[in-house]
């Protein structure tokens, strides 16, 4: 039987194999694993309080706020504030920026943006849901954190992952050197590493896309899902970008959110939501682009909420439907 590794001891290790390291980032990733914890704890017992349905006010990008939203939103920026080491958050749920109170004589090092709570809709009918995590390096400490300071591009990022609450729940993120998940083990409380070294498949037999808006998707995304169809892949759509990558990176496959007539430059969010997820998903072997082919990580964001489109997945299915782009498309393609 192998030994137990935890997300700690786990992150304490290689720490403690980069001579460079100072130890800052890896408070940071704690912070994030407590909240997960409590955020998980809430969310298995929502049918039992009342924290379930709609809040009654609406978000920064217009989506009705749920209950558990605000909970694991106030949850996640209370474990951040721990640490002292990042200056601010940047979230789905607030409009504005969040400055974090100054601990001790700590200068803080990095940013975090997050949606706190990815798939909220799918709440009430106990259907997985997610939290997605960027950290950020501050790049002028003498400076006063504005929401340029989180305007960087995604390969810029120091880290990324996401919480995934489902029949289990489970951690995964990367710092740039491979992607590694980590099941919580309710009997202890600790998450501990039960996916080492995570390698996305080349390609899947799952296409995931919200097919019922079909037919208010450009043409050459119309035709690249006839074709889907055409070879028998199985459509998964789950409703939550979390979950639905999360299956693409075990079984491969590909997950597409498009421009429609009413979201024209898409609808998930770059800076919190497209850009993790895509670091994740390239340090694991995969592919991450818009729908304008360009790399999800080489996008220069020019405000927090920022929408985009993405195409994310198993590197020859995103090749695939690049070629569909290219072949299919009305307007011209660089």
């Amino acid at each position: 039987m192998s030994r137990i590794v935890t997300l700690d001891e786990f992150i304490l290790h290689n720490e403690n194999l980069q001579t460079s390291s100072t130890g800052k980032l890896t408070k940071v990733l704690r912070d994030i694993g407590v909240a997960a914890k409590i955020v998980n704890r809430e969310v298995n017992k929502a049918g039992l309080v009342n924290i379930l349905g709609i809040e009654g006010s609406s978000n920064s990008s217009g989506d009705m706020v749920q209950k558990l939203d605000i909970f694991s939103n106030e949850k996640m920026i209370a474990c951040l504030s721990n640490s002292g080491e990042v200056a601010a958050i940047v979230s789905e749920e607030n409009e504005e920026l969040i400055h974090l109170p100054k601990v001790k004589t700590i200068k803080p090092t990095y940013l975090v943006a997050m949606d706190p709570l990815d798939g909220s809709s799918n709440i009430d009918v106990n259907v997985s849901v997610g939290t997605i995590f960027g950290i950020y390096q501050i790049t002028d400490p003498e400076a006063d954190i504005t929401d340029k300071s989180f305007l960087q591009k995604g390969c810029e990022v120091i880290a990324g992952g996401y919480v995934l609450y489902g029949t289990s729940t489970m951690l995964v993120y990367t710092t740039g050197n491979g992607v590694n998940g980590f099941t919580l083990d309710p009997s202890i409380g600790e998450f501990c590493l039960s996916h080492p070294n995570i390698k996305i498949p080349s390609r899947g037999n799952y296409y995931s896309v919200n097919q019922g808006y079909y037919l208010k998707f450009d043409v050459e995304m119309r035709r690249y899902i006839d074709y889907c169809n055409d070879l028998n892949l199985r459509l998964r759509y789950i409703g939550s970008m979390v979950s639905d990558v999360h299956r693409m990176l075990f079984q491969g496959g590909i997950f597409l959110y498009p421009n429609t007539r009413k979201y024209p430059h898409g609808k998930l969010r770059l800076l919190y939501e497209c850009i993790p997820m895509s670091m994740v998903v390239e340090q694991a072997g995969g592919k991450a682009i818009n729908c304008q082919l360009e790399r999800i990580l080489d996008i220069s964001p020019i405000n927090i909420h920022q929408r985009a489109t993405i195409v994310i997945g198993s590197p020859d299915m995103v090749d695939e439907m690049e070629n569909f782009v290219k072949r299919y498309s009305l307007s011209e393609i660089t």
